[in-house]
């Protein structure tokens, strides 16, 4: 019972994880899923009444078709993402039909346990009590499994194929020691021979995989995939044709070489005063705001945090030519963890006085865990952190595809205590593109390329001041801010683009 619990667990953690891969996940959708598969419970466990009387056969069956629909929803998910584009049919398929085969797991064993026995309340209810603490530690078990050893180690594909053989094994364990003694020599023998089929199928998933995983991720992808790495966090991708190398985290595109020297330069500079010495960078794991930041030779301290430990290493190797091994000087800090953590337990000795500069650079708030760090808090703590005439500059969206969020940042930032300048330049990969430079105080900073700053491809005084103006179909607007306790800014970007 405990391992059949830990494999229902692990199929529909994979499903979850896929589903936040694939679609961005979000609270409604995972909620939904988790309600369905544990309605999914109740209804197989009333479904499987009419064949207790069969108990013996129709375990087997249900323990084969669990490792088989289990072992083969990643796969399946993986693969109707890629080549149909709508996978959600395929994540509420696969949920339910788990969920249904799971519950029937229980009233199963129950009859079996209790066939041949005359057994009073208190003995069922002993029996029962077992069956119930081995399925919840077989969930803890699983839950744990998950995403400390199978999603990190195997991926999604292999970890759920990996999971159906060891349903399938349980099962074979059940019929070698338990059901011998119930059913015929002959129902036995095609038990076994049903098992064995469904885990040659397994074997061959497992073989396959990564054929499986290489032929649909690059139907997602224009450009030749150089580079894969499916952290514990994000699916990392990178692109390469010609001249043009590309960085996807979960789908997403962060830069294209083309033209990211336009994003970073507006991004970095405005935040460098003349004097800055130390600057803090909260994401920005490519290495290219840190690039950007170590061409100040008056900068001695750069402080780099970023929670993914995988996207440092792609850094590091295969972008290295890209930022030019920025994340190796001598100068800058490497700090793997949650930038918020991070601000919130700071060492003060880092930088002494605070940071001259904090300069943020992380992913679009589209998920919670995302839009705490687009928070009235999280801003706070930036705060605590920057020298009492520091500058913060942070990465906004577009005030064009999504102006609501783009504002909301800025009224966010507002809300801390912050006197805040937007501006926006066009990135022709991303469009227009937007920008806040913030400081502590009632006067709002202007933003000004320093007069030290090396030569720049792109910015410049004249259009750093074109940047602040904004068009009649992108006005400011005064909206309420993002909390911990009220992220509106994720809902903003998952209303979709303009």
């Amino acid at each position: 019972m405990a391992a059949c619990a830990a494999c229902g667990i692990v199929y529909e953690l994979a499903l979850l994880t896929l589903s936040t891969s694939l679609h961005g996940g979000g609270i409604v959708a995972m909620s939904l899923i988790v309600a369905g598969y544990v309605a999914a419970l109740g209804v197989g466990a009333l479904l499987v009444k009419p064949l207790l009387h069969r108990a013996a056969v129709t375990f087997i069956a249900v323990e084969t078709s669990l490792a088989i629909v289990g072992g083969l929803s990643a796969a399946a998910l993986y693969v109707a993402f890629a080549f149909v584009g709508g996978s959600l049919w395929v994540l509420a398929i696969g949920t339910a039909l788990i969920g249904c085969l799971v519950g029937a797991e229980v009233p199963l064993l129950m009859t079996l346990l209790q066939r041949g026995r005359t057994a009073g309340a208190t003995d069922t209810g002993r029996v029962l009590a077992n069956l119930n603490a081995a399925d919840y530690l077989g969930a803890l078990i699983g839950g744990l499994l998950w995403p400390f050893l199978l999603l990190p180690h195997l991926g999604m594909i292999r970890g759920a194929a990996v999971t159906g053989i060891v349903n399938l094994a349980a099962a074979a364990v059940v019929a070698a020691f338990l059901l011998r003694h119930i059913v015929s020599a002959r129902e036995l023998a095609m038990s076994l021979a049903v098992l064995a089929t469904a885990l040659a199928l397994l074997v061959v998933l497992l073989v396959r995989a990564e054929g499986i995983q290489a032929s649909t991720r690059q139907r997602l992808y224009a450009d030749p995939i150089i580079a894969h790495e499916h952290s514990a966090y994000q699916e990392i991708v990178v692109t390469r044709r010609g001249d043009d190398m590309r960085l996807y985290l979960d789908g997403g595109l962060q830069f294209s070489t083309r033209d990211e020297y336009r994003y970073t330069e507006s991004l970095v500079y405005p935040a460098l005063a003349d004097d800055a010495r130390s600057v803090l960078i909260l994401g920005g794991g490519d290495g290219l705001v840190a690039r950007e930041v170590l061409r100040d030779n008056d900068i001695d301290t750069i402080v780099q945090v970023e929670l993914d430990p995988a996207v440092i290493e792609v850094a590091r190797t295969t972008l290295r030519e890209t930022n030019g091994g920025a994340l190796d000087d001598p100068r800058v800090q490497v700090v793997i963890g949650d930038a918020m953590a991070w601000l919130r337990d700071a060492p003060r000795d880092v930088a002494p006085g605070g940071f001259d500069a904090v300069i943020t650079d992380l992913p679009d708030p589209d998920t919670p865990v995302l839009g705490r760090l687009y928070s009235v808090e999280f801003y706070a703590l930036i705060g605590r952190a920057l020298a009492p005439n520091g500058l913060l500059s942070v990465q906004a969206g577009s005030p064009f595809s999504t102006p609501t969020a783009f504002w909301r940042t800025v009224s966010t930032i507002r809300a801390a205590g912050y006197a805040a300048t937007p501006y926006h330049v066009h990135v022709p990969t991303f469009g227009d593109w937007g920008f806040v430079l913030a400081r502590r105080g009632p006067t709002a900073p202007t933003p000004t390329v320093p007069t030290d700053a090396p030569p720049l491809r792109y910015l410049d005084q004249q259009a750093l001041d074109a940047a602040t103006v904004f068009g009649g179909d992108i006005q400011p607007q005064s909206l309420e801010p993002s909390t911990l306790d009220h992220p509106r800014i994720v809902d903003d970007i998952r209303r979709g683009y303009r």
